[in-house]
This record gives structure tokens, C-alpha cells and sequence, in this order.
């Protein structure tokens, strides 16, 4: 597709999404922004799908919250909810993996740190994948690996294309190496989507960084990002001191890299569903048309 196209296409003006933000149970009215410091009522921000009103920091979204301004309403159907991981290190910190993961279970509701599923966005059909930044700080562990993998090879046989919001501190230390053989059976699931001829689309959310921006998060057909979004391999305490350079204020933010080439787009949450919609309308194939094997 011609730079030009996408160009006018993420510049375009955004329609009012079609579902309203899920709403975060909580007692305190207000909330506080992290960039500005502006209080503003929470549920303000809420409605204004948790962009600060003030000066436009986007706050970090649950899988629910994401999935209701992304997809159709009533058509989205999760997949592979069951897959969990038990402790194959036997691996202790300050406190065993397992108790780790059972507090991430019980405050998540979700068995690890990624929803993989397909919906549709403006009756388009297309597998979704969203990390959960809240759960174990989103890390990659086997099971993430796995459902990821496996939603990329069921896009590949029903000929659906693909969009994974990425959000994730990096691979999960807890499982040593079989955590960084996910960023190989990720990125080879993606290759078979890419040989079928079958767009990929990466959004890359605040935090993307470690292992997950070295590997499926930076491999899309189109790489897009949210305003601000710190997005990296090694920390900047580290780069820093590895390069032995003073690095700038917005090091490793979205603007910084799309100054030097690393994505494609910064599109703001307001303009997201009416992108990707955009986008796919322009990558897919016209109805009725299947590019891989039933």
C-alpha cells in the first residue's frame, strides 16, 4: 500500500466510537493525571475513553476497556481462555511463582496476561489479541507465547487478519527460557500468516519494552502506536549507560521513534477504531474471498 494512503488514512477524522469504555468499579471520583497533574472526575475521563480531558495523556487500558472501543458490540468471542501454565522452574523470589500468579488470577479474572479471540471492527471480521498490562506487568510467559501463536495460525487457516495490542514489560523471568522461545514461535506463527498473503496489524500501547517489543510487537505489516507510549528493548538507565550518551527527554517514546523510522503512525485512542477499520477496508480482501485453507 502506498505511504500516501495510510498517511491520509490515520489523518483522517474519527467517527464517535461504537461502544462506550468499560467502567473501572472504583470509590474515588476523581482522578489525578500523571502528566499534567489536572484532577479531573474520573468518570469524565472514563467517557472520554480514559484520555485525560486536560492535556490528552492516555491512560492504560483493561482488556475490557480496550476490547469495548475496538470491536463491534456483541461480536466478539474469546478464544483459548483455559490454557494456564503451572511452575516449571519451581521458581521462588520474595515469594513462590505460584502464589505469584494465583494473586494475578484472582485480580485479573483471566488465567495470564493476553485475550486472544476474533470479532469484528465495522463488520470486518479479524483475530484480536490484547495484553494485559495488569497482570504480572503484561510479561510474556509460555501460555502468552502459546495463545498468541495459536490465534495467528487460526487467522492463517480461516484467511482473517490479525491485530495484537501490545502492552508488556517483556519476557517473564519466572520461566527463564521458555519464556524467549515465545518470541521465536510467535514471530514464525506470524511468517505463516504473512506467506497467505494476510495483513498483520501491531499497536504498540504504553508499556511495550524487553522481549515483546524485540519480537512480535515491532513485526506488524503496519506498526502503529498511542501517544506517548514508552516503547524499547533495554531501559534508558541502561542504554544510557551502555552508549555512554546523554539520551533526550522523549527517548523511547512514540514520537521519537516515528522520528527515526521505527513505526508507522501515532494514532490517538479517539482515532484508533476508525483506523483500523480503514486499514483493514485497504489490506483485505474483498468479501468472499479466503486466502487460506478452511
Amino acid at each position: 500500500m502506498a505511504r500516501e494512503e495510510i498517511e491520509s488514512t490515520v489523518q483522517s477524522q474519527s467517527p464517535a466510537p461504537a461502544a462506550a469504555p468499560a467502567q473501572t468499579p472504583s470509590d474515588d471520583i476523581w482522578s489525578k493525571c500523571p502528566t499534567c497533574k489536572e484532577i479531573s472526575f474520573r468518570k469524565e475521563v472514563e467517557r472520554n475513553l480514559n484520555v485525560c480531558p486536560k492535556c490528552g495523556h492516555h491512560f492504560r487500558l483493561t482488556v475490557g476497556q480496550r476490547l469495548s472501543i475496538t470491536v463491534d458490540r456483541g461480536s466478539w468471542h474469546e478464544m483459548f481462555a483455559d490454557l494456564a501454565i503451572g511452575d516449571p522452574l519451581g521458581f521462588v523470589d520474595s515469594k513462590p511463582y505460584p502464589k505469584r500468579m494465583h494473586q494475578a488470577r484472582e485480580a485479573s479474572g483471566r488465567n495470564d496476561a493476553v485475550a486472544v479471540g476474533v470479532g469484528k471492527i465495522e463488520d470486518r471480521p479479524v483475530a484480536i489479541g490484547v495484553m494485559d498490562f495488569e497482570f504480572m506487568a503484561g510479561s510474556m510467559g509460555v501460555v502468552v507465547g502459546e495463545k498468541l501463536a495459536r490465534i495467528f495460525n487460526l487467522a492463517t487457516r480461516r484467511g482473517l487478519p490479525v491485530i495484537v495490542f501490545c502492552a508488556s514489560g517483556g519476557a517473564r523471568m519466572q520461566e527463564g527460557a521458555l519464556s524467549l522461545m515465545q518470541m521465536a514461535k510467535v514471530s514464525t506463527a506470524i511468517a505463516r500468516l504473512r506467506d497467505a498473503r494476510l495483513p498483520y496489524l501491531s499497536v504498540l500501547c504504553d508499556p511495550t519494552t524487553g522481549g515483546v517489543a524485540a519480537s512480535f510487537a515491532m513485526l506488524g505489516d503496519l506498526n502503529l502506536a498511542e501517544p506517548d507510549a514508552l516503547i524499547g528493548f533495554a531501559g534508558r538507565r541502561v542504554t544510557k549507560q551502555t552508549s555512554n550518551q546523554e539520551l533526550p527527554d522523549n527517548f523511547q517514546r512514540s514520537e521519537f521513534l516515528i522520528a527515526h523510522g521505527m513505526l508507522d503512525a501515532i494514532v490517538a485512542r479517539h482515532q484508533m477504531r476508525f483506523t483500523l477499520a480503514r486499514l483493514l477496508a485497504i489490506l483485505t480482501r474483498p468479501k468472499g474471498v479466503r486466502a487460506g485453507k478452511k
